[in-house]
C-alpha cells in the first residue's frame, strides 16, 4: 500500500491523462478493481475544466468553433493541470500553448487574443481599489509633478500584440453589432481596468504602454515619459496621462521625499 501523499500525487496526476493506469491503492468496494469508478470521476474533472476554458476564452472558442475548442481544452487539459483550486486561475498559459500549437501556426494572433481574455478575468477578479482622484495631481505644483511615482490600480492589465486584439475580442465576444477585425490594420496595445465594478478594455495610443509600463516599475513621471518618447516618437504625454486617469489605471500617488 503506498504512502498516502504518494497516493494522492498519483491519483491527482491520473486524473488528467486518460492512458494513465488507476493509481495503486485505489479500489472499488470490497477491494475490487476501481477502473470504470475512476474512470467516471477522471470524465468529470476533464469536462469541469474544459468548461473552465470556455468559459474563460468565448472569443477564441468563438475564432475556432466549438467542437475544435473542445477537442484543444482536452489537449490544454492533458498538458496543464491546475496549479490553484480557484479555477479563474486556470488557463494563465493558454495563449502560450495555443503558441506552440503546430496546427495553429497559421492562426498566429489567437494567442495574444487568449492572453487578453484572461486579462480580462483576472482584473475582474483583482483587489479593489478607489481610483486616484485626478484633483490629486493637479493640485501639485509643476516644479515637482515630474518627481511624482505613482502606484498603479491593483485591477490593471495591459496586453501588447502584433495583432489588433481589442478589433478581435470585440467582434467575437461582446455580441453582435461589432464589424469583423481587419488583420492588416496593424498591432494594439490594450490596457485593462476595473476601477469599480465592470471590466473596461482601451486602445493604448503610440507610447502609452512604455510610459505606463516604467510606472508599474517605480519611476517617476518624468523619466516615465522619457522611456515613452525614446520608444515612440509621437508619445503625448498630457493624452496618455489623461486617458490613464479616466481609465482608473492608478490607486495612488507618491511625492518625492
Amino acid at each position: 500500500m503506498p504512502r498516502l501523499p504518494d497516493l494522492q500525487a498519483a491519483f491527482s496526476a491520473a486524473l488528467t491523462d486518460p492512458d494513465a493506469a488507476v493509481p495503486e491503492g485505489v479500489t472499488a468496494p470490497r477491494g475490487g478493481r476501481a477502473d470504470k469508478r475512476f474512470a467516471v470521476y477522471r470524465n468529470n474533472v476533464t469536462v469541469s475544466l474544459v468548461g473552465a476554458l470556455e468559459d474563460t476564452f468565448p472569443a477564441i472558442a468563438r475564432l475556432l468553433g466549438d467542437e475544435y475548442f473542445t477537442a484543444l481544452a482536452r489537449e490544454y487539459v492533458r498538458a496543464k493541470r491546475p496549479s490553484s483550486p480557484f479555477l479563474a486561475e486556470y488557463g494563465e498559459d493558454f495563449g502560450d500553448f495555443l503558441d506552440a500549437f503546430p496546427p495553429l501556426a497559421g492562426y498566429p494572433y489567437l494567442g495574444d487574443v487568449a492572453r487578453l481574455e484572461h486579462a480580462w478575468l483576472s482584473a475582474y477578479h483583482a483587489a479593489d481599489a478607489a481610483p486616484l482622484d485626478p484633483a490629486r495631481l493637479t493640485a501639485i505644483s509643476e516644479s515637482d509633478v515630474g518627481d511624482v511615482r505613482f502606484t498603479l490600480h491593483p485591477a490593471l492589465r495591459m496586453v501588447q500584440s502584433r495583432w489588433p486584439i481589442l478589433q478581435l475580442f470585440e467582434a467575437n465576444r461582446t455580441g453582435e453589432g461589432k464589424p469583423p477585425a481587419d488583420l492588416s490594420s496593424g498591432g494594439e496595445s490594450v490596457l485593462v481596468t476595473r476601477p469599480v465594478l465592470d471590466v473596461t478594455l482601451s486602445r493604448l495610443a503610440p507610447g502609452a504602454s512604455y510610459f505606463l509600463n516604467a510606472l508599474a516599475e517605480g519611476s517617476t513621471l518624468g523619466a516615465a515619459a522619457g522611456k515613452a518618447f525614446e520608444n515612440a516618437s509621437e508619445f503625448d504625454l498630457a493624452q496618455a496621462l489623461q486617458a490613464a486617469l479616466a481609465a482608473g489605471a492608478f490607486a495612488d500617488i507618491r511625492m518625492p521625499d
